[in-house]
């Protein structure tokens, strides 16, 4: 299967046979033009995006079931090689897919789950964009691993990094909450804060990408590659549901690479034939404090103006979203939508989800299930077809943005008398 029919450009040289799997190009999103796999990001002819073409051969349920339980069952769907198990990396993935019968009743949802990705090696979905990221650095020769980050993504690749024996190189804002940066610390030596929001850090990694060689920054220069990762969720929440897609699917945006990504797969799945094809609706989550896409969703427009972030949700806080356009695109086309929520109608959606389920989501978990909860009740999102909503990371995370909302009930002498006297 060919996702289009556009000439390859012939490399004179390049990585080994089969170093991307059954990936044949890296395609424009814009213009269709196709170049050779490689460090590449940016087309040649209109300066579109660039992101993996395949060419996929027959696969089956059972050969996908009788894989490792990580995102490496999938390995034919993505741009790794065959052997890409018996290179060292994190194994994420298969992470769990819960049914949330006690928030569902709270929102109003007949029948809902949480795909919840906290429980991956650095406690994010980070480390499935990373491990196909390291794959790409591996195969292409790279000598430094390196990233611009909110925080989750320099977890997951100081974390990858260190298991390959890679040096890594992770860049923050200064002003990332402080788990996170400790989160990452402790996997590298190299860890540099910039004064700066994330599309500052952003800009320099690209400087640096630009002048230095051998560096692979993850969501820069091979950012093709990585961005597939996300398709690993779309995957694990059709085969957990039974080879079935939701009918409905509320998922965070940041760069909106994720949101796109599980699109991507849906429909990858639809066209091998190992899931049924039927309508599916989209639904993106955003911060107030930054949510340009929203913006754009809810005014009409295709035109997504850039915002300077402020909002607890730092790891949503890019004000100049790369795939923001597509997100409008997908919203759109299968009949969801873009929606926003205040700092405090994200704490109360962490809390929620605590209180429900039993799990401890950080700002963009909160968001998501802040935007659900909206969803309902303005009648976007229909209470009784199935839903998912994804959980993005842990909330041990971002403890500050909850420390001020919950605390101990009571504090009481050690007596019988004085723990009655609390009328709990």
């Amino acid at each position: 299967m060919t996702e289009t029919d556009c000439p390859v450009e012939t490399p004179a040289s390049g990585p080994r046979e089969g170093a991307f799997g059954n990936a044949v190009a890296l395609a424009c999103r814009e213009c269709g033009h196709q170049v050779e796999l490689g460090p590449f990001y940016a087309c040649p002819e209109c300066f579109g995006p660039l992101e993996v073409s395949y060419e996929f051969p027959a696969i089956t349920r059972e050969e996908i079931e009788a894989g490792p339980r990580n995102i490496w069952r999938y390995q034919a769907l993505l741009p790794v090689p065959t052997d890409i198990q018996s290179s060292p990396n994190t194994e994420p993935g298969f992470t769990r897919l819960l049914k949330a019968d006690n928030l569902g009743r709270e929102l109003g949802i007949e029948n809902l789950w949480v795909k919840d990705d906290s429980t991956n090696p650095t406690n994010s979905f980070k480390d499935r964009v990373v491990a196909c990221a390291l794959s790409a650095a591996r195969e292409l020769g790279s000598k430094v691993f390196a990233c611009p980050s909110t925080g989750n993504l320099a977890n997951a690749v100081a974390a990858a990094g260190a298991r390959a024996g890679i040096k890594t190189v992770v860049f923050i804002p200064s002003n990332l909450e402080h788990p996170k940066q400790v989160n990452s610390a402790i996997f590298t030596e190299n860890l540099v804060a910039v004064d700066g929001n994330y599309d500052d850090v952003n800009k320099l990694a690209s400087e640096i990408a630009g002048e230095e060689d051998g560096w692979a920054f993850v969501n820069v220069n091979v950012r093709p590659y990585y961005a597939e990762g996300s398709k690993t969720l779309g995957y694990e929440i059709a085969e957990q549901l039974g080879w079935r897609l939701p009918d409905q699917i509320v998922i965070p945006v940041a760069s909106g690479s994720q949101l796109t990504k599980v699109d991507k797969a849906f429909q990858e799945l639809i066209k091998l034939g190992l899931v049924e094809e039927k309508p599916y609706r989209i639904f993106g989550a955003q911060a107030e404090g930054c949510g340009p896409v929203a913006t754009a969703y809810k005014a009409g427009t295709d035109a997504i103006r850039p915002v300077k972030p402020d909002t607890i949700a730092k790891s949503l806080a890019i004000g100049n979203p790369a795939d923001g356009i597509y997100v409008l695109d997908i919203a759109r086309r299968t009949g969801g939508a873009v929606e926003e929520v205040t700092d405090d109608e994200i704490r109360e959606g962490i809390v929620l989800l605590a209180r429900t389920e039993g799990i401890f989501t950080e700002t963009a978990g909160g968001t998501t299930v802040a935007v659900t909860k909206k969803l309902v009740e303005v009648g976007a999102l229909d209470p009784t077809q199935e839903t998912v909503v994804i959980n993005t990371g842990h909330g041990l995370k971002t403890l500050d943005a909850v420390s001020g909302q919950v605390s101990a009930a009571a504090t009481i002498a050690p007596s019988y008398a004085a723990f009655k006297a609390t009328g709990i």
